[in-house]
């Protein structure tokens, strides 16, 4: 079922919650439908056995008594039928809009101009299951609401026709308890809120760390890991703690109420019947229909908790996808004539300070950086994830500010140093597209040095990767996300320290194959490897956020004292 009123313009957590259950309102109102039924048939239940007692027990008239039983099975039939639909049909309301919102929320985190609001990635998880979860149990409960509600009528009415009084009470204490429950859900939903975002920073921790643990175990800094993640989980614990106990008496409040109440109507009943006021069936009704209330009642008390929570996820949810995007303007595609000339105007940002650059088309060249964040923001710049905070960069006569992001990343191709591999084979990991051109895929393997890899795994290409890669080494994965980037032949291809995890040995049939591979197409390395550099056309030494020298590898070696330093550091 399409969900149009879901993807429009941004929306804050309380309309997107609307849009959402609008756009399984026709799932919502069957399921209601359906489970109106059963909440019926079961108010049903009692009456009819009290019409048994008095119409066929009290009387000896066997054959009403089978009559009657003969109704009540059949009445058995209904309820269960339209329970068992009305929750497939409430489920699949729930189920449908979830997809509508992770696809959602998948489209945002994979737009072309980014997110000026950095999530951790087990936060975003977080947001994309929890949350949504959250959110879309809303649509389930409330067609579950809707059934208690008309159980609630059904049952009055039928209390009324057996007695004015208990009918009153019922219609009269069901609207006043309905606000009482409402008025101490409020508490709930703060609470939900704190702990959904405490739970999702250490998820987003933990993911992290999980990611990185070869790096903090080459740093011996598993304690200082340790330690961020013991915080993040305690904070976590504490506001799962505090939501438990606003659950905990939000339960037994609600139960204390609902009890109250239905004591109150067994003893106004019980007094009828002893007043003669009433038969014995219909007091058995009247009981049954008590007890039967219970139900519904408890309903409204989970409806409500379960819109506090839905609330608190979908502020969340709407917050990440209304963050402003990384980058903003641009719709022109690159263009076709002359593709890779690359001019850096005045660059500032994260690492640089007005820096300028001109790269002519094909040419394979070098970038050292004394800095870390100079490359970092370099890489971001190139690939238009970050627009500089002055300056700009320029693609064959046109500013990439002017560019479609996507389309530019179609000439631009930036492989960070820390690319992530898939779950699937070697060749489903290297290759991009269904086509498979197996002289580029083989050209790409040998320039990269993957076949290696290849050659020393039990299947060849077709042996499994696991998740992110880490059945392999990182000298491994890092082989096989160069290849990735290889067979792709972009006309601008921008590496970031793709060799860090491989022996020199490797690496330097790495910068042969790199520089044989990218022949007469644009490459930028940024790098301080003394193989990769020797490799360049000409080498760029960037320190402290500006040009300061430009040659070759050789001739920054023999002049340049801190060019030495940071290739031999």
């Amino acid at each position: 079922m399409n969900s149009p009123d879901l993807h429009l313009e941004p929306a804050d957590g309380r309309t997107l919650l609307r849009r959402s259950i609008t756009s399984q309102s026709r799932r919502m109102l069957g399921a209601g439908a359906l489970t109106c039924g059963h909440q019926v048939g079961e108010a049903a239940v009692p009456l009819l056995i009290g019409v048994i007692i008095d119409r066929a027990v009290a009387t000896g008239d066997t054959v009403a008594l089978i009559t009657w039983l003969g109704v009540l099975i059949a009445n058995f039939a209904m309820l269960s039928t339209c329970g068992r639909l009305g929750f497939q049909v409430g489920f699949g309301a729930s189920v449908n809009a979830a997809l509508d919102l992770r696809v959602r929320i998948a489209r945002r985190a994979l737009d072309a101009r980014g997110s000026s609001q950095a999530q951790l990635p087990g936060a975003m998880v977080s947001i994309a299951t929890s949350d949504v979860r959250r959110l879309t149990a809303v649509h389930y409960q409330l067609a579950q609401g809707l059934a208690a509600v008309v159980g609630v009528i059904v049952a009055g009415v039928a209390l009324l026709a057996v007695s004015l009084p208990l009918g009153g009470l019922v219609l009269i204490g069901t609207p006043l308890l309905l606000l009482a429950v409402r008025a101490i859900s409020s508490p709930l939903e703060k609470r939900s809120s704190a702990q959904q975002e405490q739970a999702a920073r250490a998820a987003g921790v933990a993911t992290d760390l999980v990611r990185g643990v070869r790096v903090l175990k080459g740093l011996r800094a598993e304690r200082a890991g340790s330690a961020q993640y013991h915080r993040a989980s305690r904070l976590a614990l504490g506001a799962s703690v505090h939501n438990a106990r606003t659950e905990a008496v939000y339960s037994a409040s609600v139960i204390a109420i609902n009890g109250c109440f239905l004591a109150l109507v067994a003893l106004v009943g019980g007094r009828l019947a002893m007043d003669g006021q009433i038969t014995v069936g219909q007091l058995v009704s009247a009981v049954g229909l008590a007890q039967f209330l219970l139900e519904p009642m408890a309903t409204f008390g989970a409806v409500f908790a379960t819109l506090a929570a839905g609330r608190a996820s979908a502020v969340r949810i709407a917050e990440f996808l209304n963050a402003p995007p990384a980058v903003t303007g641009g719709s022109a595609a690159p263009a076709s004539a002359n593709p890779g000339a690359i001019v850096l105007n005045d660059l500032h940002g994260p690492g640089l300070n007005g820096v300028d650059l001109k790269i002519d088309a094909g040419q394979f060249i070098g970038v050292l950086t004394t800095e870390p964040s100079a490359a970092a923001t370099l890489c971001r710049c190139l690939g238009r994830e970050l627009d500089p905070e002055q300056g700009e960069v320029v693609l064959d006569g046109q500013s990439l500010r002017d560019l479609d992001p996507a389309r530019l990343r179609e000439v631009v191709l930036v492989c960070p140093h820390d690319p992530d591999l898939f779950t699937g084979t070697l060749t489903d990991n290297v290759l991009t597209s269904a086509e498979r051109d197996e002289d580029a895929l083989h050209s790409a393997l040998a320039a990269a040095g993957a076949d290696q890899v290849a050659s020393m795994l039990p299947h060849g290409l077709d042996s499994e990767v696991s998740e992110r890669g880490r059945s392999l080494s990182g000298g491994q994965r890092q082989r096989i996300a160069l290849a990735r980037a290889l067979v792709r032949d972009a006309p601008v291809l921008v590496l970031h320290d793709p060799t860090t995890a491989v022996d020199t040995v490797t690496e330097s049939s790495i910068a042969e194959g790199l520089r044989r591979n990218r022949a007469g197409r644009t490459t930028v390395l940024l790098t301080s490897s003394p193989a990769l550099l020797s490799a360049a056309d000409r080498v760029i030494l960037l320190h402290e956020g500006r040009i300061v020298a430009d040659g070759t590898h050789a001739e920054l070696m023999a002049q340049q004292s801190t060019y030495q330093e940071a290739v031999l550091s």
